[in-house]
């Protein structure tokens, strides 16, 4: 909290208090954990990282919560946790109104969060899904730039997380730049670099980047959701041979790419065939945009489309839940295991044609065992059962059923805005602390990739 701290401080604004006091909390509560636990070193192994990892997206939400707690008047402790968790999970929904008059120090906090999420997320898909085997990560060891063992977490997955740190922030101070120089100021520029680096979409201002009205801007910002939703492995390597055929290398970029620009192009031109935009050049610009920001979860907006036709909104949506790499700061099921599905339901129609046909599934060069393809499919179990569970949860409280299950999906892609009141021109601020916290929750396990978060419930992961 040191960054807006320092915001706060320099910047005398009236938050000063509320990151004096949160600090002072957080440091109370670490000293005398630390001081409890001090004698006790031992390795870190798998079951440890599940818990570690559990407890960091949990809690650490608590201690983050509460600047916005102690500043924000008549916000309630759950709505301040809902922002933090939001912001940490680079969910990008909000509670939250009159951004424009929000001092800078809270501001620079929600987008800190966001960034710091992005970086959480890269050392969990290197370091504990692949020994959970959930089919993402694991397919693409020999392109990680260093080893991962499943027995526990060595220095070298250290190693490995620095380089990737490294690379996210290169491009970050990359995309700090491009937005400085587009026209932004340099707060505004900051502010937007966390979140666009995480695929986040908090913004600093109520009409998110739609309040600048600039195409260099909503260029620049294509641009980099484009490059955070590929894999940083591939990032890596392409830095280090300074070539960009990584990239065509590799089956998930390829298909992310393709899959967000030909999904940006059918709604352009489905807007200006429907006579949304009287321009052609308009439909694209909007459709572009919009599309690529919800498909990478990222959830930035420049117009209401909620107000689009409804295929329109519910396409990008569906397009959240799948587009984006694994070892991205992404979100949702990820390109690769929609990959292996499809490879997997064209193996199972040709085993019916050819009922003693040998046909193993192939991700590239690498063949895939089936403990993988069990994975995957026990993963969209979860996943379906999850978007289920939240929806019906949700419309038992009183929600109606388009903001219940957009809520729903939203959440567990991280995605951020809806439709109905939680649309790209509203806040989450209409919805319960129940429903608050339902959308926390699964938000959570969206960020976890279920699995991870799960694991921790079952008895068996406590005995020895």
């Amino acid at each position: 909290m040191l960054l807006p701290l320092g915001f706060a401080f320099f910047g005398e604004d009236s938050a000063l208090i509320a990151y004096q006091e949160a600090i002072l909390i957080t440091a109370v509560v670490g000293l005398l954990l630390a001081g409890l636990t001090w004698w006790h070193k031992r390795e870190l192994y798998a079951r440890d990282g599940f818990l570690l990892v559990g407890l960091v997206w949990v809690v650490v939400p608590i201690f983050a919560a509460i600047p916005f707690y102690r500043f924000i008047p008549e916000i309630t402790f759950i709505r301040a946790y809902f922002e933090a968790v939001s912001g940490l999970t680079t969910t990008g929904a909000t509670i939250l109104t009159g951004l424009d008059d929000l001092p800078r120090s809270i501001l620079i906090w929600r987008a800190f969060l966001q960034w710091l999420g992005g970086m959480g997320i890269l050392i969990l898909a290197l370091a504990i899904l692949p020994l959970l085997g959930v089919g993402g990560m694991q397919i693409y060891r020999a392109e990680m730039p260093g080893p991962i063992k499943d027995s526990k977490l060595t220095p070298r997955i250290a190693e490995t997380a620095k380089l990737l740190y490294g690379v996210y922030l290169f491009f970050s101070i990359a995309c700090f730049l491009a937005y400085w120089a587009a026209g932004m100021n340099w707060f505004d520029a900051l502010a937007h670099m966390g979140s666009t680096m995480a695929l986040g979409g908090l913004s600093t201002r109520d009409a998110s980047l739609g309040y600048f009205d600039s195409p260099l801007i909503e260029s620049i910002a294509v641009v980099f959701m484009l490059i955070a939703g590929v894999n940083f492995a591939m990032h890596a390597v392409a830095l280090r041979t300074l070539s960009v055929r990584t990239y065509f290398h590799c089956i998930q970029t390829r298909w992310f790419w393709i899959t967000a620009l030909s999904g940006s192009g059918l709604i352009a031109m489905f807007l200006y065939i429907n006579g949304i935009y009287p321009t052609l050049g308009e439909a694209i610009r909007h459709g572009l945009f919009n599309t690529i920001s919800v498909a990478t979860t990222t959830g930035y907006a420049t117009q209401d489309y909620s107000l689009w036709p409804p295929f329109t909104a519910w396409f990008m949506i569906f397009l959240s839940a799948f587009a984006t790499s694994s070892g991205s700061t992404g979100s949702g099921i990820k390109m690769i295991r929609l990959i292996l599905l499809v490879k997997q339901g064209g193996r199972e129609l040709m085993r019916i044609i050819h009922p003693r046909l040998i046909n193993p599934l192939q991700i590239g060069t690498a063949v895939v065992s089936n403990q993988v393809i069990f994975a995957v499919l026990a993963y969209m179990l979860f996943y379906g059962a999850t978007i289920m569970a939240a929806s019906f949860l949700l419309l038992l409280s009183g929600l109606e059923p388009i903001t219940a299950v957009s809520a729903a999906l939203a959440s567990v892609n991280n995605l951020g805005p809806g439709l109905g009141l939680i649309g790209p021109a509203g806040t989450y601020a209409p919805l319960t602390e129940f429903q608050l916290m339902v959308c926390a929750l699964t938000m959570i396990l969206g960020r976890l990739e279920l699995l991870t978060l799960l694991v921790v419930l079952l008895p068996a992961f406590w005995k020895d």
